[in-house]
């Protein structure tokens, strides 16, 4: 029962062996080289908008030396949301809900950010895994719980991020699949409960967004 209700977010549809589901990966990208050749509209006003806050923000939890890493940050963020919300459209593959692309995006950045942090600055980084004022005896236990903290931050980026978004989109996909057993006066009741779970999962679609981001960026500003 259980490989059968999960199966409904496993790509399917192939030519030649390759998985096409994951070219909803790329819509997104359909978006932006209007935002270059077209006249200013309310969508790209908006979009600019919300960059620039964005900028601001990711500038505020950097270093000086490390404000031009916000562009990285709003691209992850912007192809994130892209596929979010792609992703509420009917018969498109959702990839931002496999660790698939979730891991892609977080190991990487983590990895290259470890690399950097080590290579760069290593008394930083063994100031970090004993925070100020620890006491003498608990150093060992707070190093060790730091290093695990430290170590498994790609996989909680990656499963809170896969996690969101596939159980609003399984939610759905369960109340949908009662509504032909139902009647007529307990269909309305049922339509309206999509449209609402729809909207909470725009909003969701927009948070975690941020969230990764955010977190991401946060991650960075450790690394001094």
């Amino acid at each position: 029962m259980m490989t059968n209700l999960f199966s409904i977010f496993e790509p399917t549809s192939s030519i030649f062996n390759f998985s096409t589901n994951w070219l909803s990966t790329l819509l997104g990208l359909m978006f932006l080289p209007y935002l270059y050749w077209a006249s200013p509209s309310r969508w790209s006003l908006l979009w600019s908008k919300i960059i620039q806050t964005l900028h601001k923000e990711f500038k505020a939890l950097l270093l000086p030396s490390h404000v031009g890493v916000t562009i990285l940050f709003i691209a992850i963020f912007s192809l994130i949301v892209f596929n979010n919300f792609l992703g509420l459209l009917p018969y498109v593959f959702t990839s931002s809900s496999h660790m698939v692309m979730t891991l892609s995006l977080s190991l990487p950045l983590w990895f290259t950010l470890m690399i950097f942090g080590w290579t760069q600055h290593m008394k930083h980084m063994f100031a970090h895994l004993v925070p100020q004022g620890t006491p003498f005896a608990l150093m060992p236990f707070m190093v060790l719980i730091e290093t695990i903290s430290n170590v498994i931050r790609p996989g909680t980026l990656a499963i809170r991020l896969a996690a969101n978004m596939i159980a609003g989109h399984l939610l759905l996909t369960l109340l949908g699949s009662t509504g032909p057993s139902l009647s007529l006066s307990i269909l309305f009741f049922l339509i309206f409960a999509q449209i609402l779970l729809l909207v909470l999962e725009s909003a969701v679609a927009v948070i975690q967004s941020y969230v990764f981001a955010v977190l991401s960026t946060l991650y960075t500003g450790e690394i001094n």
